[in-house]
C-alpha cells in the first residue's frame, strides 16, 4: 500500500484515526514510517537558547513569559562566539542540526545583524541551522534565509478552537502568517504543538489537521508534551494519558508521511518504554542534550544507552568522523556510517 501526501484530511477522518484500537493505529503508522524513512534512524538535533526570559507573550505554558513568575533570571542576547562554542560542542557530539530559540515576540531589528551572524558562523561549521525567534515578517524571513537558516521553528500550538486559552497576545492568524512568510523566504519549516494543556482529543485532531493541511507539510513536526512549571498557569494541569500522547504521534506520521515527527519537549519524563513507543509511533528525530531552552532534557548518554539498546542507528556526526574510537564505544552508530 502507498500512502499519498494529502492536504485535505478533515476533522472527521482524524479522530476516526485516533479512535482506531493502539495496536492497529501502530501498526498503520509503522507502515506508513517504513515506506518513507529508514525505521531505525533518528535524526538528532541541538536546542540553544540564545535569548532568555521576560518575553512580552502570556502564554500560559511557558516559564519565559514575562507574565509569570517562574524564578527564571532575565538573560541578554549571547555573544556570538559563546553560541559558537555551543554549535561546536553539539557537534562533537554528534548533533546534526543546531537550533537557536530567543524569547521574543519578534526579533528587533537591532538584533537582526548579530542573529544573520550565529547563522552564518554555524553554517560554516557544517551544520543544519534552525532558530526559533517569534514572529517574522517578509523582509526578516528573507534575510535569515539569505544568510543560510535552513529551518524556521514556529508552532501553532494547539487547535483554533483552544488556542485562546492558551494565548491571548497572539492570533493563530499570525502564526500562520510567520509560517507563510518563512515558506516563501525558502525556508524549511518546523512546527508542531503541546499536548497535556488540558486540550481535548477533538483538540488534538485540530492541530494535526491545521498541519497537515498546510502544502507543503512542514518539514519538522516537534511533538511536546507539557513540562508542567511553578509559577506558570498550566503547573498543576492533570497529566496527559501516555496513550494520548503516543496516539498524537502516531496520527501525526500518518497525516504527514514524509515530515520529520520530532518527540520533543517532556522526553525528560517518558521512560525507556514509552520512548521507544513513540519510535514505533513514527517519531524519528529528537532534541539531544540536557536542556530544551529552559526546561530539562535527558542526558545526552542515556540516549546513547537507549538507542544502542533498541538498535537504532542516530545520525551522529561523531560516529562518522572519529571512526576508531567511535566503533569502540558505539558499534552501532559507526555501522550506520559505512
Amino acid at each position: 500500500m502507498t500512502h499519498t501526501l494529502r492536504h485535505d484530511w478533515n476533522r472527521a477522518e482524524i479522530l476516526s484515526l485516533f479512535n482506531l484500537p493502539f495496536n492497529d493505529l501502530l501498526f498503520r503508522a509503522q507502515q506508513v514510517h517504513r515506506e518513507h524513512f529508514d525505521p531505525n534512524r533518528v535524526q538528532v538535533s541541538t536546542l540553544l537558547s540564545i535569548k532568555t526570559g521576560a518575553c512580552p507573550e502570556d502564554c500560559k505554558y511557558c516559564p519565559q513569559s514575562g507574565h509569570y513568575d517562574t524564578g527564571l533570571d532575565k538573560e541578554k542576547l549571547l555573544e556570538v562566539e559563546k553560541v559558537i562554542e555551543e554549535a561546536r560542542a553539539a557537534k562533537a557530539n554528534g548533533s546534526s542540526r543546531f537550533c537557536m530559540g530567543a524569547a521574543w515576540r519578534s526579533p528587533a531589528e537591532k538584533d537582526m545583524p548579530y542573529v544573520l551572524h550565529m547563522v552564518r558562523e554555524v553554517k560554516a561549521l557544517g551544520m543544519e541551522t534552525c532558530m526559533t525567534l517569534g514572529m517574522l515578517d517578509e523582509d526578516k524571513s528573507k534575510r535569515l534565509a539569505e544568510a543560510g537558516l535552513d529551518y524556521y521553528n514556529h508552532n501553532l500550538d494547539t487547535s483554533p478552537e483552544y488556542y485562546g486559552e492558551i494565548i491571548t497576545t497572539r492570533t493563530y492568524a499570525d502564526r500562520l502568517e510567520t509560517l507563510a512568510n518563512v515558506r516563501s523566504a525558502g525556508m524549511k519549516v518546523c512546527s508542531g504543538g503541546i499536548v497535556g494543556m488540558g486540550e481535548t482529543q477533538n483538540d488534538r485532531a485540530g492541530l494535526l489537521q491545521q498541519l497537515s493541511n498546510l502544502n507543503p507539510h512542514p518539514d519538522s513536526v516537534p511533538i511536546n508534551n507539557l513540562v508542567k512549571v511553578e509559577g506558570t498557569p498550566l503547573e498543576n494541569e492533570e497529566e496527559l494519558d501516555p496513550f494520548d500522547f503516543l496516539r498524537t504521534i502516531a496520527v501525526a506520521r500518518i497525516l504527514m508521511p514524509a515530515s520529520y515527527v520530532r518527540l520533543s519537549a517532556g522526553r525528560e519524563t517518558m521512560n525507556d518504554q514509552m520512548q521507544a513507543l513513540a519510535f514505533m509511533a513514527g517519531a524519528n528525530s529528537i532534541f539531544y542534550g540536557e536542556k530544551l531552552l529552559t526546561t530539562p532534557n535527558p542526558a545526552a548518554h542515556k540516549d546513547m544507552q537507549l538507542f544502542e539498546r533498541l538498535g537504532i542507528n542516530a545520525h551522529l556526526r561523531k560516529a562518522c568522523e572519529e571512526k576508531p574510537a567511535a566503533q569502540q564505544e558505539h558499534p552501532l552508530f559507526y555501522n550506520a556510517c559505512a
